[in-house]
């Protein structure tokens, strides 16, 4: 840009074209680079710095690209396979009726850790805690909610998009940021739990139709000790690094191998334990596609990331806070909820805020890991609204209607709240 600036102003109505687009039922990834363009045309940038503005930010998510789509692999796999469906089913029934929405909750949570899509999660669990909450009267907004929220905590501790963006935005190793959110997302389930079985009689009930329709054949599915093998393995690769560290031992904390290549080699593995090794050409395939809308998302993101970059929205956010007298610490967790209300997506919301804040969030003397922890649960707190497809994709899992699944936002902002707080106290504050 040569030094060029755009105006902040420029990068707010660019943000805001976008969010009207996307709230019209523009493709997300048009919208986001409609907003991009105009944004830099009305802060004062000529044609050409505008598409250097575009080119810039999108070059800075193509590490998040790359990772991403390698972790196709073991998303493919888990998903495919019916690994996923395997383990939740092992969990659900483990814990019985009487812990229906821990169980609900945990499974959903642990599903997402592993490296499921937190919306295929949702869909995932759902016939369950369909069948489950007709069986013991338990509604549909604790049912959601437990899944979502369970969905949420997991979210923020896998090898998803998400955390990808968070690891790479503050230049981390994606084990650290798992590990980091460990103890947010072990409170973000907790408190889904209580909040759940309060409102377990609230709202409509399941009908015997609705349960009778969500009845799942497990006889397809390998067994628990098979499925584990995929999800065992990624976490065990990625975990020698940071144990290695902690513990002290040299060998095991040079082993820094990058996720780009752990989350493949997993789900190879995983694949050939559940003895489906002539599925590989359908495991990868079907991982492929699935991430293919992420990973244009994720470029739409990047393309307004690298408007809101080049424009002096950050110092203005910066004046601000200081103005306000309140820490800067607050800058981390506030531009992770914006972002991702904005987009209502987590891993568009968690790159747009390290794109666009991330050097202001340092420069106030904040830790990368911190800063990566508070963005990253700060993007759980209102990313499930209408504008995203993770608002209606869970909605028709449980059969619910526009207003019955508004009515369940509040709820999982208390989740990703209680999350946040947590990060922000544990990271920002007392570390």
């Amino acid at each position: 840009m040569d030094g060029f600036t755009i105006s902040w102003i420029g990068a707010l109505v660019g943000l805001a074209i976008a969010i009207i687009l996307i709230l019209r039922k523009l493709n997300p990834v048009y919208a986001l680079f409609l907003g991009a363009i105009l944004g830099a045309l009305i802060g004062g940038a000529n044609l050409e710095q505008t598409i250097n503005v575009l080119v810039s930010g999108t070059q800075s998510v193509m590490g998040t690209v790359i990772r991403v789509l390698a972790a196709g692999v073991l998303a493919g796999v888990m998903m495919e396979s019916g690994a996923a469906e395997t383990i939740a089913q092992a969990i659900v029934k483990k814990f019985g009726g009487g812990k229906a929405i821990l169980a609900l909750a945990l499974a959903t949570m642990i599903i997402t850790a592993v490296g499921v899509f937190i919306p295929v999660a949702v869909l995932i669990v759902a016939p369950i805690a369909l069948s489950v909450g007709n069986k013991m009267g338990i509604s549909k907004i604790a049912l959601l909610l437990a899944l979502s929220g369970g969905g949420k905590a997991g979210n923020i501790i896998s090898p998803n998009p998400n955390t990808i963006a968070a690891a790479r935005g503050f230049n981390l190793e994606l084990s650290d940021v798992m590990i980091a959110g460990f103890i947010p997302a072990l409170c973000g389930l907790i408190v889904t739990v209580i909040v759940a079985s309060l409102l377990k009689k609230k709202g409509t009930m399941v009908s015997d139709a609705e349960a009778v329709n969500s009845e799942v054949d497990t006889t397809k599915y390998p067994p628990l000790k098979t499925a584990i093998v995929a999800p065992l393995v990624a976490v065990i690769l990625l975990m020698i690094n940071p144990i290695g560290s902690i513990i002290g031992i040299e060998a095991l904390s040079n082993f820094k191998v990058d996720a780009m290549f752990i989350l493949p080699i997993a789900g190879v593995i995983g694949m050939l334990a559940m003895g489906q090794g002539n599925k590989i050409l359908e495991y990868t395939t079907s991982g492929i596609q699935k991430m293919t809308a992420t990973v244009l998302i994720l470029i739409g993101a990047g393309g307004i990331a690298g408007l809101i970059s080049a424009s002096d929205l950050s110092i203005q956010v910066v004046s601000l806070i200081e103005a306000s007298g309140i820490s800067g610490t607050f800058l981390a967790p506030i531009s992770g909820i914006l972002m991702a209300a904005a987009t209502a997506s987590t891993s568009t919301g968690v790159i747009l805020a390290t794109g666009s804040f991330g050097q202001a969030i340092l420069d106030m003397g904040t830790a990368p890991l911190a800063a990566a922890v508070m963005v990253h649960t700060g993007a759980t707190v209102i990313d499930s609204l209408p504008q995203g497809n993770y608002f209606h994709v869970t909605a028709n899992s449980m059969n619910m209607s526009i207003k019955q699944r508004m009515s369940l936002i509040p709820y999982e902002a208390i989740v990703g709240g209680t999350m946040t707080i947590v990060a922000t106290l544990i990271y920002g504050f007392f570390l």
